[in-house]
Order: structure tokens, then C-alpha cells, then sequence
């Protein structure tokens, strides 16, 4: 198999001429292409900026709003169903959201030239100082013969982009990266331990082989008739210590809601205890309904994600699922799994947020269906009857492809508004 080093060392020599009345620049086979003229950035060579002093492509934005477009090579000799790990470094000058505006592209093509699949988009990134690299293991769809690499600039007026460092390499088949997934529905009912009822379920019910399990909301204030402060413990703390026996003793991760005191302040929160019984993270609700204010609940800030020994997991709880961007923030963050311990809410909604951000979600909850989906939004497993426990096996490197749209879930990475204003005027 060829290994397709394109680095800048290939650039020395270019030359300016022009094709069909638009300028293009030569560039040991890079050249700058644009679907029109009028909106093409200024391509060069700039020898000062190089990382390795060969010099580097360089795409200036010329003060045009409109820009689009930047350095395409093809590479010919792609085999249809090998896999090819892409890597390019960029630094850049004067942008305002670079996931958007700074676009390196896989556009596949069989062997009359014609489209073969969709094109992919590099999206996993790494920072060294100055220098940011952009990286992809991909699958070369059926049909493909050929590729052409593209380095795009979008809507860019004041930016300035240098690369170096482009490569596309015999990749490896990652195989299947399975985690096996549960949740629980069980309501507990006037009951002193509701947190006992939960560990008695899963000690008899649980079948072996469960990386994670989600409880739901409030876990430990279910059929109490208690008030959410009166529940408040600290964490670590006596909760924790229980959730975590378990999960030492079966070898799994557990996720689950409770309530959680630091000093006058009571958080809904849901913990995430690790395989051997460690508090791994915890998450304290962000959108509090006006009922839990009154009730006295504070506000959580942020939307952490946890590494785990099989993938990268984020939590939400609840009424979080009613707004896109608790989400949105998990996602691009690099959560793979959504957990949601919930009391009650929209299934359509909670649908909606592994579709939207095209990842798998667990739901765990009371007055809300309990049920593991996929990132289409596919329901994997349900437990529609109180004390049963919806279990199934996910497969964390499986690419979901639509036949038209490609890979979403890098298509969300790139193409996501994050710099447009969503406030109305004056609302600040």
C-alpha cells in the first residue's frame, strides 16, 4: 500500500498561471481551486512560516466575506474499503471560529472522476504552541479509486491560514469498540432506602458482562415524601461509598442522581462512580425548572465529560434535555454516550439530542420511558415494566452514514454555528 506524504518539502518551484480565466497557483500538484472566481482566497507559498522550513501553503481571506475555497491535490491509487489516517498542521491569523472557517476535506472519487460516497472532514484536534493538527482514520468508501485533499477557507475576510505537513497514510481497521450499557426503571414507593431498592434490582436482576448502568434522578429521594435538603449529603459522601461497593464488586461504571450539599448551597447532581468504586466525576444539573428554585436547588455551571476505560461519557439530568445546548456542549466536548438519569419529561426531545449531536443516549427515569438509543435516534433497548432493566452492547467506533449526507457527526463538528449571535438586541 502507497503512503501519500505531501508535505511542503513538494512546494518549492511554484509557479502562478491560469485556467479558464481563474488564477490558480501550482504547487508541487497542490493548486488553489474555488467554485468561483470572485470568492477564490489568495494562495501562495510562504517560506517564513513553514514548521519545517520547506514553506508552507498559505490562504488569505484578501478582505473578501464571500471567501471559499483553498489548496486541492489529487491522489490517485486509493483502494475502495481500505482505511487511511489523514493528518495536517495549520496556524492561523485573524479568524473568528476556526472549526467553521478552517476546512480540511476528503472528497473521494472513483476512477472517471465522479464522486464516490460522500467527503469526509478531518475534525479531531490537537494544539502545539502556535500550531494546530487536524487528524481522521477513515474508511475509503466503495467505488473510490482516488481522492482529492482539500484545505479549505470559509467566510474568512480578515484570516490568514499556513499548513504544513500533509499526509495521508495507510490507516488501520480500528474494529469494534464495544460497551455494554444499562439503565433501570424502578419507582420506589414509600420506602425509608430508595437507594437500597435500586441496588436490590440490580443485585438480582443485572446480567453480567454491564460496563455502565444509569439510575435516575434523585435516587436517593424517591418514595420518601423527603425534601430535597433534608437528602443533601456531600461527595464523596455516604451515597457514593454504597454506589461504589457495587461497582467495585461487579467491575462496571455506575451513573446516578442524588442531591448534594456544599456549604448553604443543595445541587441536583449526578455522579459518576468509576470500576473500582471511585468517584470518576460528577455533574450538577445546569437548568433548573422554576419548581426545584422554589424548592431551594442552585444552579450547576458547566458540562464536564469523563474519560472512561472504554470511551468518553457526559451526563445531564432531566430538564437539561428540554434545551439543545446542554448537548451540544457534551458533544463537542468529546462525550460519545449520553447519560440522563430524568424523573419525567419529552421523549421526543430526548430523541432529538442524540440525533441532533449524533450520539448514543441511556435514559433512566420515573415518570419518563426508560431505554438506550443510538445516534439516529433508534431505540436498542427498552424496559417498559417497573424493576426491569434495558441492556444493550453499542459499538463506540461504528461510522453512522447517511447515503446522502455522509458522516454527521463530522459534518456537526464543522458545519455548527457557534459564532453566530442567538441573544435577540438589548437581551445582555
Amino acid at each position: 500500500m502507497h503512503h501519500f506524504y505531501l508535505n511542503t518539502a513538494l512546494l518549492l518551484g511554484a509557479a502562478a498561471f491560469c485556467l479558464h480565466g481563474q488564477t490558480e497557483l501550482s504547487a508541487g500538484g497542490w493548486t488553489v481551486w474555488s467554485p468561483r472566481p470572485e470568492i477564490a482566497p489568495r494562495g501562495y507559498v510562504d517560506e517564513v512560516h513553514s514548521r519545517g522550513g520547506h514553506g508552507a501553503l498559505a490562504l488569505s481571506g484578501a478582505s473578501n466575506p464571500a471567501v471559499f475555497g483553498g489548496w486541492q491535490r489529487a491522489v490517485a491509487g486509493i483502494q475502495a474499503g481500505s482505511w487511511y489516517r489523514f493528518r495536517a498542521s495549520y496556524r492561523a491569523e485573524g479568524l473568528d471560529y476556526a472549526p467553521r472557517q478552517v476546512v480540511p476535506r476528503l472528497d473521494w472519487t472513483d476512477g472517471a472522476g465522479q464522486r464516490a460516497g460522500q467527503p469526509d472532514y478531518p475534525w479531531q484536534t490537537a494544539r502545539n504552541g502556535d500550531w494546530t493538527t487536524v487528524t481522521l482514520e477513515v474508511k475509503a468508501p466503495e467505488r473510490a479509486a482516488a481522492v482529492k485533499i482539500q484545505l479549505l477557507l470559509v467566510n474568512a475576510p480578515r484570516a490568514t491560514v499556513w499548513w504544513d505537513d500533509v499526509a495521508l497514510e495507510p490507516g488501520r481497521d480500528p474494529g469494534p469498540r464495544n460497551v455494554t450499557l444499562a439503565s433501570v426503571n424502578l419507582y420506589p414507593r414509600k420506602t425509608a432506602d430508595p437507594l437500597g431498592d435500586f441496588l436490590a434490582l440490580l443485585e438480582r436482576s443485572l446480567p453480567p458482562g454491564v460496563d455502565l448502568v444509569v439510575l435516575p434522578e434523585g435516587s436517593t429521594v424517591a418514595g420518601t415524601g423527603k425534601a430535597y435538603a433534608s437528602v443533601a449529603e456531600s461527595v464523596p459522601g455516604p451515597t457514593t461509598a454504597r454506589l461504589g461497593e457495587f461497582a467495585k464488586k461487579r467491575k462496571l461504571w455506575i451513573a446516578a442522581g442524588l442531591y448534594e450539599r456544599e456549604g448553604p448551597a443543595v445541587y441536583n447532581t449526578a455522579v459518576l462512580i468509576d470500576r473500582e468504586g471511585r468517584v470518576a466525576g460528577r455533574y450538577r444539573k445546569v437548568y433548573i425548572p422554576r419548581e426545584e428554585y422554589e424548592a431551594g436547588i442552585t444552579a450547576g455551571s458547566d458540562y464536564p465529560v469523563f474519560h472512561t476505560d472504554f470511551g468518553t461519557v457526559g451526563m445531564m439530568i432531566c430538564w437539561d434535555s428540554q434545551y439543545p445546548d446542554p448537548s451540544r456542549a457534551l458533544a463537542l466536548a468529546g462525550a460519545e454516550i449520553i447519560l440522563l438519569p430524568i424523573w419525567g419529561g419529552d421523549e421526543t426531545l430526548a430523541k432529538a439530542r442524540a440525533i441532533e449531536n449524533h450520539v448514543f443516549l441511556a435514559a433512566s427515569g420515573y415518570d419518563h420511558p426508560t431505554y438506550i438509543l443510538d445516534p439516529e435516534g433508534k431505540s436498542l433497548a427498552r424496559a417498559p415494566e417497573r424493576g426491569s432493566i434495558a441492556v444493550a452492547t453499542v459499538d463506540l467506533n461504528r461510522r453512522y452514514l447517511d447515503p446522502w449526507l455522509g458522516d454527521m457527526r463530522a459534518r456537526f463538528m464543522k458545519e455548527l454555528r457557534l459564532d453566530a449571535p442567538v441573544e435577540p438586541p438589548g437581551r445582555r
